[in-house]
């Protein structure tokens, strides 16, 4: 006798409704990390992607100003406290010092920009082209924008 072997049917699972992806975190420099980063030390490669946010964002320009003050903040403190004479000849030196370094600052900031991110491994020049990319993208959208008023504008003069 010869017993036929049957499978059951597998026992059909509800379908699970599908999650919505979960967008993937991004990962910011901590404090101290971020701190060396100002300084110009490089960061892990995990960065890498928030580097070039950092580099190439809106807000890119007083990013790097900000990174700028602090390299110079140790030095004016040090010079407010540490040179001897009155104190408003060196705040007046420390303010034509800050001067002087935000103009230099300004000077390189794209060349600044563009070293830290041949250090997160992209290739150079990377930063100027998202901005250019950017910039035009946002000039054609205020273009069409400026359109779509002035059409609305002769439409309602229009209308009866």
């Amino acid at each position: 006798m010869v017993m036929e072997m049957t499978t059951a049917p597998e026992a059909e699972q509800p379908e699970q409704p599908e999650q919505p992806e979960q967008p993937e975190q991004r990962r910011h420099a901590g404090p101290v990390r971020w701190l060396g980063y100002a300084f110009g030390a490089g960061l892990p490669g995990e960065f890498d992607e928030w580097v070039l946010r950092d580099t190439t964002s809106r807000t890119w320009v007083l990013r790097h100003l900000i990174r700028a003050l602090v390299q110079l903040a140790p030095v004016l403190a040090a010079v407010l406290v540490f040179v001897p004479g009155p104190f408003w000849i060196r705040g007046v030196g420390a303010l034509g010092a800050t001067a002087m370094a935000v103009l230099f600052c300004f000077a390189y900031m794209v060349e600044t920009t563009d070293r830290r991110l041949t250090k997160a491994g992209y290739p150079s020049g990377i930063a100027e082209d998202i901005r250019r990319e950017r910039s035009a993208s946002a000039r054609t959208e205020a273009v069409l924008r400026r359109r779509a008023k002035a059409a609305a504008r002769r439409q309602r003069r229009l209308a009866p």
